[in-house]
């Protein structure tokens, strides 16, 4: 334990009443007992941060209870004094000289944390995404332009001091201003729309805990407001590259879809190149600097591959309810275009978020009229250009009934493609009867009304909507059959 010799005697102090280890970092020293653990922060100057006053690790630590005590409920217990008795014992808590300040916090078993939990399922992801959409929903507006020219700078200097090869990193530099530059617009154009916010800052697998079952964020970045102060694309984009490396393409790309779905953000994906290769090119030096440069190299050439994505592809997916489009855009989605993959616009998670609701929750019928229905599809279109438009892949997921409908979403980009699924009404009816916890209200009822009405012309391709459906479309969009991480 590297405990600062001025606090040796609270460290020692800490040790002896917890019992149960500490656990080391570069700022924080946390030591663990039965039930829970205290979070002492280190009197160290780093450069960027400076915990030597007593008076600032005070500051510093009620902040960080305030930040995330409302987003982790039950995990963060209060910020106590350790102070000297007038006989010169220590104690936690009570009236004497204070010699420092602990977080107190739940104790929670090694393998709720998400850098060492196995993947999470489908449903365990949405919820992650929903957590992350919450507590971006619930941040701060801030003002400021995201110091991404600090950020890049702090990068490149961080990556040839830790030894990462020169070369490489001059041009991972170059490609990242120059992206930036395209950026720099738009990026003001968003701070001043509100996603300037202050977010977590820290958003990666190590800082995401299961609390309770459910996906938590907690030890959000205390230290800088300017760090912290950034455009929730970029505080997203810890955690999507996190995923992308860890727990494979499928993870991540599951995670930014039910994002968007809660937020509406599709415009995000602009960002996505710049903010996942910054994000790589953190872990990229800390990874050097602990000595793994096996896995500093890796991540240095990821961090470069986010900045080549390639070209958007516009894939359109309709079809009675029932028919397997959702299955199949999900299947897809991971491998077409740029990291984490294209994005799935599903009209019935559109309907869900216009009326303020969860995906998984039912509407009533008046959700359902013609005129919302209609505004479901602009909205739909609308979101897809803006992502074409960013240069991100995209997936419309809705039933595509009217050839109106098809017309105008095959207008929107020269890479079109349109499918349209086919089955037996009775296995149809089969799958709407299975569903579970899905962001379609339709039941056998409307399938049959549905059924009923002329689609007019479909110059779509049409597919059977059985168990090839996926390799055959992964043949016509030229995808692999099997992806490796």
């Amino acid at each position: 334990m590297a405990a600062p010799p001025c606090q040796r005697e609270v460290a020692a102090f800490l040790a002896a009443i917890t019992g149960q280890g500490v656990v080391e970092t570069h700022i924080s020293l946390i030591f663990l007992g039965e039930t829970e653990a205290l979070k002492l922060k280190k009197a160290v100057d780093l450069g960027f941060l400076d915990f030597r006053s007593l008076a600032e690790r005070a500051r510093l630590t009620a902040l960080e209870q305030a930040l995330n005590a409302p987003h982790a409920p039950g995990l963060y217990l209060g910020v106590v004094p350790i102070i000297r008795r007038p006989d010169g014992s220590l104690a936690l808590g009570g009236e004497g000289e204070v010699l420092d300040w602990v977080l107190r916090m739940r104790r929670l078993p090694p393998d709720a944390f998400l850098d060492a939990h196995a993947p999470l399922d489908p449903a365990g992801l949405d919820a992650l995404a929903d957590a992350v959409a919450a507590l971006h929903a619930a941040a701060a507006p801030r003002s400021g332009d995201g110091a991404m020219d600090a950020i890049i700078a702090g990068n490149r200097r961080a990556a040839l001091e830790a030894g990462l090869d020169p070369a490489a990193v001059e041009a991972w530099h170059a490609a990242a201003l120059a992206r930036h530059e395209a950026l720099r617009p738009w990026l003001a154009a968003r701070a001043a729309a509100g996603f300037l916010r202050r977010c977590h800052g820290d958003l990666h697998l190590g800082n995401i805990c299961l609390l309770e079952g459910r996906p938590t964020p907690f030890d959000a970045l205390e230290f800088d407001e300017a760090l912290a102060s950034i455009d929730v694309g970029y505080d997203l984009a810890f955690l999507l590259m996190d995923l992308d490396r860890r727990w494979g393409r499928p993870a991540a790309n599951r995670v930014l879809n039910r994002w968007v779905a809660r937020s509406g953000d599709a415009a995000m994906v602009r960002g996505l190149p710049l903010w996942l290769s910054l994000r790589a090119m953190i872990r990229a030096h800390v990874a050097a600097r602990r000595g793994a440069a096996e896995e500093a190299s890796g991540l240095l050439a990821l961090a470069a591959r986010y900045l080549a994505p390639p070209p958007p592809r516009l894939l359109a997916i309709g079809g009675l309810q029932g028919s397997g489009k959702s299955t199949l855009a999900r299947a897809l989605a991971p491998w077409l275009g740029p990291a984490p993959g294209a994005l799935v616009l599903r009209s019935d998670e559109i309907r869900k978020r216009r009326a303020g609701v969860a995906p998984e929750q039912r509407l009533p019928p008046d959700r359902y009229s013609a005129e919302e229905s209609a505004a479901v599809m602009a909205e739909l279109r609308r979101m897809a250009a803006e992502a074409l438009a960013a240069g991100h892949a995209v997936i419309a997921d809705a039933v595509f009934l009217r050839e109106a409908e098809r017309t105008a979403m095959a207008a929107l980009h020269p890479s079109f493609l349109g499918i349209w699924l086919e089955a037996p009404i009775e296995l149809l009816r089969a799958r709407i009867a299975a569903r579970q916890s899905d962001a379609s209200d339709a039941d056998a009822a409307v399938l049959e009304a549905t059924a009923a009405r002329d689609p007019g012309p479909i110059l779509w391709q049409r597919l059977p909507a059985d168990g090839q459906a996926e390799e055959r479309l992964r043949k016509m969009l030229d995808l692999p059959a099997v992806v490796s991480p």
